[in-house]
């Protein structure tokens, strides 16, 4: 079974590596969605797979450093597009949540991407 927790993070960005002239190469910023996929099968006591509370506190050091910053200042993401976003997360949540199964990054309500490991 899958279950998932969403969560929306405010930051800028640029995309350093588009061809001249692409509008991605300015400065902007998104309302971007995260959402964590975690894996398991649900215990017999509790009739879960995770406590949603469990996901949120794995993810809140990751989320302090994203939230409201220049994610290009971030180390890891100089290039920051979504794909890229969605790896630096799983790289740093998967040691310390071991049932993680796919990070989407969504950057508008249309665009976006999963990623699920390699």
């Amino acid at each position: 079974m899958d279950i998932f927790k969403s969560f929306t993070l405010e930051a800028a960005h640029r995309l350093p590596s588009v061809p001249p002239g692409h509008k991605c190469a300015r400065l902007h910023g998104h309302s971007f969605g995260v959402e964590l996929h975690v894996s398991g099968e649900p215990g017999a006591d509790s009739g879960w797979v995770m406590d949603f509370a469990d996901i949120k506190a794995a993810f809140r050091p990751l989320y302090e450093q994203l939230d409201h910053h220049y994610l290009n200042d971030v180390p890891g993401l100089e290039n920051p597009t979504s794909e890229r976003l969605a790896v630096w997360i799983w790289d740093r949540l998967k040691p310390t949540l071991p049932a993680l199964s796919a990070v989407v990054v969504r950057e508008t309500c249309t665009s976006g991407c999963r990623y699920a490991g390699e």
